[in-house]
């Protein structure tokens, strides 16, 4: 999941940072940065949500970060 750690890298997101924000702990994190463990859906919505992207960017099906338009 190479995009997951490049748009916090790319923010200057610490993962402790994304921890406070988003309730999900460093240590899980930092698996799922690694690749050793793969996100819940739950955890991947938080995500998308607080880094402003798409799901398929941080399961690295797209290149492009940018999120779809919203749901009306």
């Amino acid at each position: 999941m190479k995009n997951l750690k490049m748009i916090r890298v790319i923010k200057d997101y610490t993962q402790l940072k994304v921890e406070m924000e988003t309730g999900i702990s460093q240590s899980t994190l930092s698996k799922y940065e690694r690749g050793d463990l793969m996100p819940t859906t739950e955890n991947l919505l938080i995500l998308a949500k607080y880094y402003h992207t798409s799901l398929d960017y941080l399961m690295d099906l797209t290149d492009k970060p940018t999120p779809y338009p919203p749901k009306k």
